[in-house]
């Protein structure tokens, strides 16, 4: 895993409640992240729907579905396992982009690889 870039303070990300939005590059692009707190473990995905390639949340940094087990498209309804990315219902082709993640002391942390970056100012 590569050196890790403070994204928050553990204590910003709640269980099921709302992300903290964040920017990376894929591949040649800078798009929107987010991560999530789901059974007291963070995740992160690049937000964006794998149905059609948009942002996932109408309302900024919302993105679990009002039961708070699964993250939700707001354009399309598509539904995503909050641990895997994984499609559970909806209109999907496959799942969320996984960004790695780490929290200790208190911090969190996202990781670079693969085809994800730092963005480009």
């Amino acid at each position: 895993m590569t050196a890790g870039i403070f994204l928050c303070n553990s204590a910003d990300l709640v269980n099921s409640a709302q992300a903290v939005s964040f920017d990376v590059r894929y591949g040649l692009r800078n798009c929107r992240a987010f991560a999530i707190r789901f059974k007291g473990k963070v995740y992160a995905y690049l937000n964006r729907c794998a149905h059609v390639p948009m942002e996932m949340d109408f309302v900024p940094n919302r993105f679990f579905d009002m039961s708070g087990e699964y993250l939700i498209c707001a354009t399309h309804g598509a539904m995503y396992q909050p641990q895997t990315g994984a499609c559970r219902g909806g209109p999907c082709r496959g799942g969320l982009i996984k960004i790695e993640v780490s929290e200790r002391d208190g911090r969190v942390h996202w990781h670079t690889g693969g085809n994800l970056n730092l963005p480009e100012s």
